[in-house]
């Protein structure tokens, strides 16, 4: 079956239908990692959203249960340069195209991704459809396509009750705007109880449930959307909790304190983005996947100081706050790219907490 992938600017890209079949519409953004394409595909930060992977060769190994960062994907499509037909690896279980069509992801391959990003890093972050109908009506299709915006994303990767992770270390209140399932792996490892709570749980209830620190996790969508949260985690802000925060966790609590947040022209998101540490003077490679980022220059001074900045575009990479057990980071330190990296901020948190236990 052939399908066709028309970006918002009229581009149209024709290929081989992969996944799920029919029309798609959703925000296009290109991914620049070489592996891993299972734990993008099911981070919650990508729903609304279809993924580019820049790497030509997808599926080679496979899918498997152990790589999966939640439930499911939550990406709405996958444009790839080749699809491997049958993944090898010893960990296979399944190969991506029967894993999107269970899934009911979009997709398309065979087309030429490289040009597809060159359109992307040039013209900005674009809407865009896959489509598997042979015959169409372009002006129709790029009404249906205008017309998309991503939001109530929130709302719908969070968790809609609590769950508890055991651990027998400090007691963590992990706030879930869309959590990935290796942050939580990376609090029990160091042995954290960990309880993950929806995302509109008021901070009352955080406040009043004998919790030592709260972590804010990733997220997908516009964090100035978020007007309820934000409301929320200024009253955070104000408690004595230690408080570490990622990527839309970090946007969130910059907001609650008055920085703001833009959105950038095509995003960083990648396994391999240099992010320079201020305070220790290091530089290290880390995971990332956001389209907005905080406004550096916004930052009151007497509230934080910019801790990480992007080597690659100078953008806030993280905040630490002035008088406050809080810290937060645009990257991502559970995917430890290098593969260790950041996670050295982990136990931070931990250390924030009192130490070990």
């Amino acid at each position: 079956m052939t399908a066709t992938l028309i970006l918002e600017n009229g581009a149209q890209f024709r290929g081989t239908a992969l996944g799920d079949p029919g029309d798609r519409v959703c925000e296009m953004v290109f991914n620049t990692s070489m592996a891993g394409y299972q734990e993008v595909l099911t981070d919650p930060s990508y729903a609304g959203q279809g993924i580019v992977m820049t790497y030509p060769l997808i599926g080679n190994y496979g899918v498997n249960k152990e790589d999966e960062e939640s439930i499911h994907p939550w990406a709405e499509a996958f444009v790839v340069r080749r699809a491997c037909a049958r993944g090898s690896n010893f960990r296979r279980e399944g190969d991506l195209d029967e894993y999107l069509k269970e899934h009911h992801v979009a997709g398309i391959s065979d087309v030429d991704t490289r040009a597809i990003t060159k359109v992307l890093r040039g013209q900005g972050t674009m809407n865009g459809m896959i489509t598997t109908d042979e015959q169409f009506d372009l002006e129709e299709k790029l009404v249906a396509i205008r017309a998309y915006r991503v939001a109530g994303t929130v709302e719908k990767t969070t968790r809609k009750a609590p769950e508890i992770f055991e651990g027998d270390g400090f007691h963590v209140a992990l706030m879930d705007f869309g959590v990935k399932q290796n942050m939580i792996r990376s609090l029990v490892k160091r042995g954290c109880k960990v309880t993950v709570l929806p995302a509109h749980t008021p901070a009352s209830a955080v406040l009043s449930g004998g919790y030592d620190g709260v972590m804010l996790s990733n997220g997908p969508g516009d964090p100035a959307d978020c007007t309820e949260i934000i409301g929320e985690l200024k009253k955070l802000y104000e408690s004595e909790l230690p408080i570490f925060g990622v990527c839309l966790g970090h946007q969130l609590m910059a907001l609650a304190t008055g920085a703001k947040t833009e959105k950038l022209k095509y995003g960083h998101r990648g396994g391999n983005h240099p992010v320079r540490d201020i305070a220790a003077g290091r530089v290290y490679i880390t995971s990332q996947n956001h389209g907005y980022c905080v406004v550096s220059d916004s930052v009151d001074p007497g509230v934080a100081a910019v801790s990480h900045v992007n080597v690659n575009d100078g953008t806030c990479e993280g905040l630490q706050y002035v008088n406050r057990k809080l810290f937060t980071v645009q990257f991502h330190p559970e995917a430890a790219p290098g593969p260790q990296d950041t996670a050295y901020l982990f136990d931070r948190f931990v250390a924030m907490m009192g130490g070990d236990r």
